[in-house]
C-alpha cells in the first residue's frame, strides 16, 4: 500500500522527517523517498530501493547532507517519489498513496488534448504519482487541482505536496485512508500512521475529513477544501494494516484487535475444553488471539516466534515462491508447545491460503495433534480496487474464490451466486468455509462476522469500508476527465 509523512518547521525539519517517515515503513518495502526545501526554496531529494534493506540503512548517510524547514517522506510498495514536479506553479514536490483504476482512460485523454509524454517507473508500468501531479497542474491553482484530481480518479488517492515551504495535504475522496494532523511548538506535522508522533513529541491535532484538502504552515493547518460527508475508511487498518500503537477516528488499532479476539471467542464455548492454548499467527494474529485467549479463559503461548532483524514483510514481494519462502524463514517453531497439543491460532485474515498451508503443514511435521483456525475477518471474496490491499492478478487467486468455483464447479460466477455464499452461517457459506478447511488441512476453520467485526472496530458501519468482504460500496458516476 504504502505510506507517507510531512513536517513543516521554524527551524529544521530532517530529524523528524526521517524518523516520522521510518515509522511507516511497516506499510511498504519497495521504496523509500525524502524531499526537503530550504530556506531559500531549493530542494534536496533521495529515493533509494528498501526491498531488502530497512529505510534507516538507506539514509543514513544521507542525512547529515539534508537541511531544510519543511519536507515530505514517503514508503512506498510501487512507485519511486516523492516526485518533483517543474510547473506553471513553480517547483513542487509530491507524494501520493491509493490506487487509479482509470489510469488508460486519464492518459489517453491527456494525450488527445497535447499532453507530451509521460515517464515510466522501474517496473515498466506509468508512475500514478506523476499522474496525480498532471491533473493537479491542469487547474489555476495547487488546491483546485488536488480537488479536481479527486473527482477524476477512480480509486482513491492521498497526497501530500511540498511547495513554498508549505504543504498541501489531502485525504482521498471517500477517506479510505487516514491522513492526520500532529503539532508541537513551532512545528506542524502531517500522517498516516499516529504512531509516527508520541516519540517525536507531537500531539494529535485532529483528522483530515473525507476529501479535505489542507494548507500546511509551521504555525497550524488552514482547510482549503471542506470535507464531504461521506466517509469509507478502509477497515482493514484495524484488522491488519495499521500498526498496534495508531489511532483511527478516535479509535486504537490494537484495543479493536483485542475486542475482536473476545468476540471471536463467542462461538466456541462449547469447544474449548477440548483446546489445549490459543496461539496468534505472528505479528498481527496476535493481538486478536490475545483478546481470544482473555475471553476463552485459556493460556495464550507463543507457538511461532518471529525473526525479524533481516527478513522483510512477505506479502510485498510479487513473486509468489518468494513471499513463501520469505514467510516460512520468518516464523520459527518452538517444538515443545506444538508437540502433541490441540493448538487453535488467531490469524488477520486468510488471502490465497499459500503461506497458511505451508504453516499448517510445518505445524503437523512438529507433532500437533489438532490446529484450529480463526479468521479475525470475514472471508475476503472480492479484491481491493481501491487501496492495492492485494496484488493478486485475479480474485481467483482469493482461498475463497477458489472455494466457490469448486463448489460451483465453473469460473463463470453471477453477482447472484457469489452473493448466497456471503450469508453468514448459510448453508452455502460453511460449506464454503469447509472447503477451505479442508484444502489447508486444518481440524475445525471459522471466520468472523462481519456484524461482529464492525462491533469490535466501534465505528458505524456506513463509516468504514467493507467492499472486500460484501462488495458494497459509494455508487459513483462514471469520472468526467477534463
Amino acid at each position: 500500500m504504502g505510506g507517507f509523512f510531512g513536517v513543516v518547521s521554524k527551524t529544521d525539519c530532517v530529524c523528524d522527517l526521517y524518523y516520522g517517515t521510518d515509522y511507516h515503513s511497516h506499510l511498504g518495502t519497495k521504496r523509500g523517498g525524502l524531499a526537503i526545501q530550504d530556506k531559500e526554496g531549493n530542494f534536496t531529494r533521495k529515493i533509494h530501493d528498501i526491498s531488502n534493506a530497512q529505510f534507516r540503512s538507506k539514509f543514513d548517510n544521507d542525512i547529515p547532507k539534508f537541511a531544510g524547514v519543511a519536507g515530505i517522506g514517503s514508503i512506498s510498495d510501487g512507485e519511486a517519489q516523492p516526485l518533483i514536479i517543474s510547473s506553471k506553479f513553480g517547483c513542487f514536490a509530491i507524494v501520493t498513496v491509493g490506487r487509479i483504476n482509470n489510469i488508460d482512460k486519464i492518459v489517453s485523454k491527456a494525450f488527445e488534448l497535447g499532453h507530451s509524454h509521460l515517464s515510466e517507473n522501474g517496473d515498466g508500468e506509468l508512475n500514478p504519482t506523476e499522474i496525480v501531479a498532471m491533473l493537479v497542474c491542469t487547474k489555476k491553482s495547487i488546491p483546485e487541482g488536488i480537488e479536481y484530481a479527486q473527482k477524476v480518479i477512480d480509486g482513491s488517492c492521498s497526497l501530500l505536496i511540498l511547495s513554498g515551504k508549505k504543504i498541501y495535504a489531502a485525504r482521498d475522496r471517500y477517506g479510505r485512508t487516514p491522513v492526520i494532523l500532529g503539532k508541537k511548538a513551532d512545528n506542524m506535522a502531517v500522517t498516516m500512521e499516529t504512531t509516527a508522533f508520541p516519540n517525536l513529541d507531537y500531539s494529535i491535532d485532529r483528522e483530515l475529513g473525507p476529501g479535505e484538502v489542507v494548507e500546511i504552515t509551521c504555525d497550524g493547518a488552514e482547510t482549503l477544501v471542506a470535507p464531504g460527508k461521506t466517509m469509507k475508511l478502509c477497515s482493514f487498518f484495524w484488522v491488519y494494516y495499521g500498526y498496534p500503537s495508531s489511532i483511527y477516528e478516535g479509535v486504537t488499532t490494537e484495543v479493536a484487535r483485542y475486542r475482536n479476539g473476545i468476540l471471536l471467542a463467542e462461538d466456541d464455548r462449547e469447544m474449548l475444553n477440548s483446546i489445549d492454548s490459543i496461539c496468534g499467527i505472528p505479528d498481527s494474529g496476535i493481538p486478536h488471539a490475545i483478546g481470544y485467549s482473555i475471553a476463552a479463559g485459556k493460556p495464550y503461548q507463543r507457538a511461532f516466534v518471529k525473526y525479524t532483524p533481516t527478513w522483510p514483510r512477505s506479502f510485498m514481494p510479487q513473486n509468489q515462491k518468494l513471499r513463501d519462502l520469505v514467510a516460512r524463514m520468518k516464523l520459527i517453531p518452538i517444538c515443545d508447545l506444538i508437540r502433541g497439543k490441540r493448538l487453535l491460532f488467531c490469524d488477520d485474515s486468510i488471502v490465497r491460503g499459500t503461506q497458511l498451508k505451508d504453516t499448517v503443514k510445518r505445524l503437523y511435521e512438529d507433532g500437533v495433534k489438532e490446529v484450529h483456525m480463526r479468521s479475525a475477518c470475514p472471508p475476503l471474496v472480492f479484491g481491493c480496487p481501491f487501496i492495492n490491499f492485494s496484488r493478486s492478478r485475479s480474485e481467483l487467486d482469493l482461498a475463497t474464490r477458489r472455494a466457490i468455483v469448486k463448489l460451483e464447479g465453473t469460473e463463470d460466477l453471477s453477482d447472484e451466486v457469489i452473493r448466497e455464499y456471503l450469508v453468514y452461517n448459510s448453508p452455502k457459506y460453511l460449506a464454503m468455509v469447509d472447503e477451505i478447511r479442508k484444502s489447508l488441512n486444518l481440524t475445525t476453520l471459522k471466520f468472523q462476522s462481519l456484524e461482529k467485526l464492525i462491533a469490535a472496530i466501534g465505528l458505524p458501519a456506513e463509516k468504514v469500508c467493507t467492499y472486500c468482504w460484501n462488495g458494497c460500496d459509494v455508487k459513483d458516476e462514471e469520472p468526467q476527465i477534463f
